[in-house]
């Protein structure tokens, strides 16, 4: 559980719509059909991984302001918890650390580990929430947490539409994958 925690401004991730994963992503894990239940295996399969970096994370994300359990679903996602990394890399040599940012776009802070590379990681994920708001100003903010999600891997720009948001992203499901992982996060000790 993370004490101290400030309310997150993004919306609630337990209210967020999902279908989970896709099969291409549930194949990773040679799982036999996809939707939430694949992304809540996955996330189990990287919970104790994940919960290496729990204070970290609760930490970075009471400082922003955003659940605790999107950033570890994030981390499941993007790096099976730091499992998936060769010397903090990811993505061919294009991903640093945990949550993956990508030296194409952002100049890398800190250890791939780091509290630096949290709180720069969050806050790009926070920027492209805020962006979302902007851009679809009549979503709800759980439609808007979910487009700003989808956009931390396709980009703001890639986001349409709120149905096809995750069409383009890695597996065409990111978002949907993310918010099912967070989703069992929450549910188990992540608040």
């Amino acid at each position: 559980m993370c004490t101290q925690m400030r309310p997150s401004i993004y919306g609630d991730i337990t209210k967020v719509d999902t279908t989970g994963a896709s099969m291409d992503t549930a194949r990773q894990d040679k799982l036999p059909r996809a939707g939430v239940e694949a992304s809540e295996t996955m996330m189990k399969t990287d919970l104790a991984r994940v919960n290496k970096y729990k204070a970290l994370i609760c930490k970075v994300a009471s400082a922003n302001q955003i659940d605790p359990a999107i950033i570890g679903a994030i981390m499941s996602r993007e790096t099976r918890g730091g499992s998936g990394l060769v010397n903090g890399w990811g993505d061919h040599g294009n991903g640093f650390g945990l949550m993956q940012v990508d030296k194409n776009s952002h100049t890398p802070v800190g250890t791939w580990d780091s509290e630096e590379h949290l709180t720069q990681a969050t806050k790009i994920l926070t920027d492209f929430i805020k962006q979302i708001q902007k851009n679809f100003r009549t979503w709800t903010k759980e439609q808007q947490l979910k487009g700003g999600i989808s956009a931390y891997n396709g980009g703001p720009g890639n986001v349409k539409t709120y149905d096809g948001m995750d069409i383009g992203t890695t597996g065409n499901d990111y978002a949907n994958d993310v918010v099912a992982r967070a989703q069992w996060l929450k549910r188990n000790g992540y608040y």
